[in-house]
């Protein structure tokens, strides 16, 4: 009997102590917007990593726009004497700042400049390494934006030229659309995901500002064949053989609203018009019974969602409810992480950020 108890003892410490290590190298990954003010207002303490957002592109190389950028980068770095496993990544790109990278890249020349000016702009401000949010590679993005079938093997060679400058004292990563035709067209999996930390899959905006069909924009689930969701990109990329700890999820602190929504089925699945949403720390004043608006949870989705009858409005975006269902399904799947975008618009306590950690710490 003794023996039997020390055997279940020992075989709960090991269990324990596997859980302890699968939440330890679990990343939690915030883009940030901000300057360095408003920075100490957040619970830095809950993240792994932060990407400034964002730098660009000027005469192919990787460029600081301003003074106040450079000043935040330096200010994000300093935080790291107080939480030393804190990492500070510079994002290069984001819709509507990748206009001259398909040419950029098109060349080796362009791609070696590239990466030697991201060593050096790592090295001067002691950074950890670049986030690649180029939108997108081989498929149209922002509009009147470049894009040539040849980004696609462009793209596998920078990341190769970055990886061989930088050595492994960087890391490297990019943001992919969680959507299929990027999935399917924009990179190839097989021989970059060697060569990178991890691919943030951007698991939201799934149903876009140019959509006239009002759905679910940051979904875990599909509930239909054709609906994207975080678990369709995630999935299609681990039956390529992607190491599911090199995949990290994002969530949406914000909503997408659409107006001249007809109240059928609540509003969703419905034709209407994109306006601007509400970020995460406004949904305590906007999305209100006392503003006309109504809650909706949808089980298969496993995502929330808001109509407002009188004024035909719509609105989709996660929630604490959806967000710690994500970190949940990300550490179920034993996934690299959550990222998400972006800090400000959260809360400074007890917000999205906050959900994410009592799941991860649970």
């Amino acid at each position: 009997m003794y023996k039997g108890l020390l055997i279940a003892l020992v075989s709960l410490i090991s269990l324990t102590n596997l859980s302890a290590q699968q939440r330890r190298d679990f990343s939690v990954i915030a883009y940030y917007t901000g300057n360095d003010k408003q920075i100490d207002q957040f619970e830095i303490n809950k993240l792994s990593h932060i990407i400034f957002s964002f730098c660009h592109l000027k005469d192919g190389e990787l460029h600081v726009d301003n003074a106040k950028d450079s000043t935040t980068i330096q200010y994000l770095v300093s935080l790291k004497k107080n939480h030393p496993k804190l990492k500070i990544m510079l994002s290069l790109g984001g819709w509507g700042g990748c206009e001259p990278c398909s040419e950029a890249f098109s060349t080796s020349n362009g791609r070696t400049k590239f990466a030697r000016s991201v060593k050096k702009v790592n090295d001067y401000f002691d950074t950890d390494g670049i986030d690649l949010d180029w939108e997108y590679p081989t498929i149209e993005g922002h509009p009147g934006h470049l894009y040539q079938a040849q980004d696609k093997q462009n793209f596998t060679a920078l990341i190769q030229e970055l990886r061989q400058v930088l050595g492994s004292a960087n890391e490297l990563s990019f943001a992919a659309g969680g959507f299929q035709k990027y999935l399917d067209e924009s990179v190839e999996w097989e021989k970059i995901m060697p060569l990178v930390d991890r691919v943030n899959i951007m698991s939201y905006d799934l149903v876009n500002g140019y959509a006239t069909v009002t759905g679910h924009h940051t979904p875990i689930f599909s509930t239909h064949d054709k609906e994207e969701s975080t678990d369709r990109a995630v999935q299609f990329l681990l039956k390529k053989g992607i190491p599911a700890n090199k995949l990290v999820i994002g969530a949406a602190f914000y909503t997408r609203v659409w107006e001249h929504v007809n109240d059928v089925n609540n509003g969703l699945y419905q034709a209407g018009k994109h306006r601007s949403g509400y970020d995460f720390k406004s949904y305590a004043t906007n999305l209100t019974t006392q503003n006309g608006w109504a809650y909706f949870w949808d089980e298969k989705a496993q995502a929330p969602y808001w109509y407002n009858k009188k004024q035909k409005l719509f609105a989709t975006g996660d929630n604490l409810t959806s967000v710690k269902a994500k970190t949940k399904y990300a550490l179920d799947n034993k996934l690299g992480g959550i990222m998400f975008w972006e800090l400000t618009l959260d809360t400074f306590n007890d917000g999205m950020l906050n959900a994410i950690d009592q799941v991860v710490k649970q």
